[in-house]
Parts: C-alpha cells; sequence; structure tokens
C-alpha cells in the first residue's frame, strides 16, 4: 500500500542556515475573512477503503490571503501525534502517534514528493499542516487528502483554516468566528467488498 505518515515538528519562524530573516517576516497582519464552501469526509469507512477528505475554502475578503493553509488534528490531542492518528498507551514506545489513516495523496500538485510516498508539495514545516499560497478576493483553494483507514474505531478528525503560517494572518468566518470544524468518523474492521465489473475494472460493493 502506497502512502505516508505526514509529521514535522512545529516551527513558530524559520530561518535559512541558521541566520537570516524569519521565514513570516514580511506576512501581514489581519483577519482576512474567508468561507469554507465544503467539508466532506465520510463518516462511515471501512478498513483498508480508499476515501478523500476535502475542504474547499473561498477568500470572501477584499485583500488577497497570504497563504491559505489547513492543519489537520486530532481533537484529543492536538498536534502531539500526527495528523490522522490517534495515541496509542502503551509503555515504552518511542513513539505514542499511531495512524488511523495513511495518506495515499496529498494536497497539492503531484509532484516528486508526492510521486515517491512523500508528504507533497503544499507540506509546511509546521505541524500537520498544508498551504497552497497566496489566495485573490473571490478566489477558492480546495485542499484535498486521498487516505486509506488503517486502524477500525471511531474517531475525529478537526480542521483549521489559517490565512498565514506565521500567525499575524488570521482567518475568519464573515461572522468573525474560527474557520473550524470536526469529522466524527466510525471505521468499520470488515474491509471493502470489492467485485470486477463488465469492463473489468474493480468496484467496491455497497
Amino acid at each position: 500500500m502506497r502512502g505516508f505518515l505526514f509529521g514535522v515538528a512545529a516551527t513558530l519562524s524559520l530561518a535559512a542556515c541558521g541566520a537570516g530573516r524569519p521565514q513570516d517576516a514580511t506576512e501581514p497582519s489581519g483577519s482576512f475573512p474567508v468561507a469554507i464552501t465544503r467539508a466532506t469526509f465520510p463518516a462511515s469507512q471501512r478498513l483498508a477503503e480508499r476515501t478523500k477528505l476535502v475542504i474547499t475554502v473561498r477568500n470572501a475578503g477584499p485583500e488577497t490571503i497570504p497563504d491559505i493553509a489547513v492543519t489537520i488534528t486530532n481533537p484529543s490531542y492536538g498536534t502531539s501525534v500526527q495528523a490522522f492518528a490517534t495515541y496509542l498507551r502503551t509503555a515504552g514506545l518511542a513513539n505514542h502517534s499511531r495512524p488511523v489513516w495513511v495518506v495515499d495523496r496529498p494536497p497539492g500538485p503531484c509532484r516528486y514528493s508526492c510521486g515517491h510516498d512523500g508528504p507533497g508539495a503544499a507540506a509546511t514545516a509546521y505541524s500537520d499542516t498544508w498551504a497552497l499560497g497566496a489566495l485573490a478576493p473571490g478566489r477558492t483553494a480546495s485542499f484535498e487528502w486521498t487516505l486509506t483507514a488503517v486502524q477500525a474505531g471511531t474517531y475525529k478528525v478537526r480542521y483549521q483554516v489559517a490565512a498565514g503560517l506565521g500567525g499575524q494572518a488570521r482567518a475568519v468566518l464573515l461572522d468573525g468566528a474560527e474557520p473550524v470544524g470536526t469529522f466524527t468518523v466510525t471505521v468499520q474492521s470488515a474491509p471493502p467488498l470489492v467485485s470486477i465489473n463488465k469492463s473489468g475494472q474493480v468496484v467496491t460493493t455497497p
């Protein structure tokens, strides 16, 4: 199974070669209105089933958003576990983060990294965060993850939209609320049933 487990250390500012200006030095300050026009993730899944999580965001304000981004976390553990993972309470483990889903394809263009099981072009140096760059007024950006469930149970997946990576640019909904949401997903232990149709394609049986 192709896939990768995405997890990088959170960094509030990065400097090239240990010196120079922080990555967020030129990020504008302020609130940038957004609208979440689509947020979908199947509530019922099966082990080994491939699904998609899609978050589509529209710039609802008059200014360009510096760097539209989405952070995916387990709301019970935050960034202490990797995106799409849970916490394994077993003594002696060096890493308690256990994947519930593996990412078969991350958001953004599928360039070298994506094509070789890496985190993809939209990955950032911030924990569990993907960014798609500047977003002009009225334009939309779609974050899409192709995932395969590898752990049965009921889990919550939280997403939060940001207008930049440095913290100065803040994304807000039109009512001023934070652009966040949570999916509750049950992964059944029975794997999906598949069959071959008349065209020779492998299809999932409901």
